[in-house]
Parts: structure tokens; C-alpha cells; sequence
């Protein structure tokens, strides 16, 4: 029992402190939104509102579940589960610096989960037995199938420099200089593609309240629906880890781990308080138009980038890629 203690622990202490930095970061958007519009967004629970999200879990785990007469109950409950379970699941090989688990192939590991994802999201839409919540689901798969297609060239394209699918190659790596330097194009690509992923604005037509009324999730309340919350934003963070982690993470050998940490932790809140900014500028894209910047924009480029590195390393190396 006393081997097993540590095991068990090991995990939650991952999970705990995503969860509250989860919490708060709703809190930092509706502020952010607030101050953007010219109001001030959450200010009387607690000092200056930080105690919001607090509230808002309390509410929303303490109200009474409602399930549709005509929903398919296991998978009903079942697709928030996974949502929120797979969230927590990616961030496993993610270095903060040091990975829970140390997986050579942590890239196809987060490539696979992720993919998953897709599941909760049409199983929401599915169980519900309701023509909007089902319209909802089907543009969020083919929207997150579509640019994960993007997303996975973009990857090749950076294990081509790094060397490896190990999240710890890419830290040394960018020991001399960020990635971000000589790949601009490409985290430009993956940063908006990332937003279309997390299903933000202005890609959030899966829950767009205009046209669809929250999309896959308008069957959900309490805390069913709060489990697809925190797995969405959960989702947010992670990305721009990852985008910190490929493009911008440098780790010289003389820093601390606590250091490493702290830097890689404010680089992933700017990065995600961009997609704050961005929420609170753009207008939200037409289907078309989402479909249109994938498959003759983005997927065109990422295509010729990707072979670019393949010839450039062959020609240098003499050698093909390694796998």
C-alpha cells in the first residue's frame, strides 16, 4: 500500500493545480472581456470577484441534473466524463518542466488522445436524441477533424528539427534560439489552427449561440455541463503549452526547475490571453469561410514547408529523416 501511495498521488498533484488554474483563468477572461467592453466584469464575490469561480462550481455541481425524456442516458453522462478525462490525459508527457510520464513518442500520445476528443463531442450531440444538439456535433467533428489535419503536418514539420517525438528534445533544441525564430509561419498556423481546434472564437461555430443556441452541449446543465467547461478550457491551456513548449521554451542547463517552471507557466498565460484578445476583436467566421482558410490556405503551405524540411535535411545530412 505504501508503494502504491506515491502513484496515486502523482497524478492528482498534476490534475489539482490544472484544474484551479482552469478556475481562475474564466475568471481572467470575463475580466479581460469586461474591461475590453467598458464594464467590469466579476467584482462582488469576494475581493475584486475572485472568489467567482468558487461560486460558480458550488452552483453548478450543487443544481439538479435534467436529462432529456428521449437521451440515451450511459452516453449522455458518459461523453462529459471522457471530455474531461482525455483533457487531463494529454498533459502527461507535457515537461513542466519534468513530464509525468517520460514517453520517447510523447507527440503521437498527444496526437491520439486529442483525437479522441472528437468522440465526446459526437456522443454529446448523439445522446441528446435532439436535431440542434446533433447539428452541433456534426460541424464540431468536421471542424476539428479538419484542422487537426493541419495540426499533425505541423507537427512533422517540428520533429524534423528537433530530431525526435520526445516533448524533452524540443527544450534542448532551442537551447541557442526559439523555434519560433526560424518556423514563424508555422506557429502563426498552429496558433490559429489551435484557436479552431479549442473551438474559439472567431472558429466557435460549434457553439455558436446565434445560429445553434451552444451547439452540441444545449442539452446539458449542472454539472455535466460544467465537465465539458472545464474540459474545454482545460483544452485551451494545454494547446498553448504546447505552443510554448514547441516554438518558444528554452532550457539552459544553470535555471531551476522551479525557474523553468515559472517562465514556462507566463508564457502560456500570454499566449492564452491572446486568444482572449482575439475573442474580443474578430467577428466569428462564416462555415465557408473556416473550411476555406483549412483546405486552400493552410493545408497548401503546411504541405510545402513540411517537404521543404524533408529536402533541406536530406540534402545537408545525406541521410532520410529519422523516424
Amino acid at each position: 500500500m505504501s508503494e502504491l501511495l506515491p502513484n496515486l498521488l502523482s497524478p492528482l498533484m498534476y490534475m489539482i493545480p490544472i484544474l484551479i488554474a482552469v478556475a481562475f483563468f474564466t475568471l481572467i477572461e470575463r475580466k479581460i472581456l469586461g474591461y475590453m467592453q467598458l464594464r467590469k466584469g466579476p467584482n462582488i464575490i469576494g475581493p475584486y470577484g475572485l472568489l467567482q469561480p468558487m461560486a460558480d462550481g458550488v452552483k453548478l455541481f450543487t443544481k439538479e441534473p435534467v436529462y432529456p425524456t428521449n437521451s440515451s442516458p450511459t452516453l449522455f453522462m458518459l461523453a462529459p466524463t471522457l471530455a474531461l478525462l482525455l483533457a487531463l490525459s494529454i498533459w502527461l508527457p507535457l515537461p513542466m518542466p519534468f513530464p509525468l510520464a517520460d514517453l520517447n513518442l510523447g507527440l503521437l500520445f498527444l496526437i491520439s488522445i486529442s483525437s479522441l476528443t472528437v468522440y465526446s463531442i459526437i456522443w454529446s450531440g448523439w445522446s441528446s436524441n435532439s436535431k440542434y444538439a446533433l447539428m452541433g456535433a456534426l460541424r464540431a467533428v468536421a471542424q476539428t477533424i479538419s484542422y487537426e489535419v493541419t495540426l499533425g503536418i505541423i507537427l512533422i514539420s517540428m520533429v524534423l528539427f528537433s530530431g525526435g517525438f520526445n516533448m524533452q528534445t524540443f527544450m534542448m533544441t532551442q537551447e541557442p534560439m526559439f523555434l519560433a525564430f526560424s518556423s514563424w509561419p508555422l506557429m502563426m498556423m498552429w496558433y490559429i489552427s489551435t484557436l479552431a481546434e479549442t473551438n474559439r472564437s472567431p472558429f466557435d461555430l460549434t457553439e455558436g449561440e446565434s445560429e445553434l443556441v451552444s451547439g452540441f452541449n444545449v442539452e446539458y446543465a449542472a454539472g455535466p455541463f460544467a465537465l465539458l467547461f472545464l474540459a474545454e478550457y482545460t483544452n485551451i491551456l494545454m494547446m498553448n503549452m504546447i505552443t510554448v513548449i514547441m516554438f518558444l521554451n528554452s532550457s539552459p542547463t544553470n535555471n531551476s526547475p522551479g525557474l523553468l517552471t515559472m517562465l514556462l507557466t507566463m508564457k502560456t498565460m500570454l499566449l492564452a490571453t491572446g486568444f482572449l484578445w482575439v475573442r474580443a476583436s474578430y467577428p466569428r467566421f462564416r462555415y465557408d469561410q473556416l473550411m476555406l482558410l483549412l483546405w486552400k490556405n493552410f493545408l497548401p503551405i503546411t504541405l510545402a514547408l513540411c517537404l521543404w524540411h524533408t529536402s533541406m535535411l536530406t540534402a545537408f545530412t545525406g541521410l532520410p529523416p529519422m523516424p
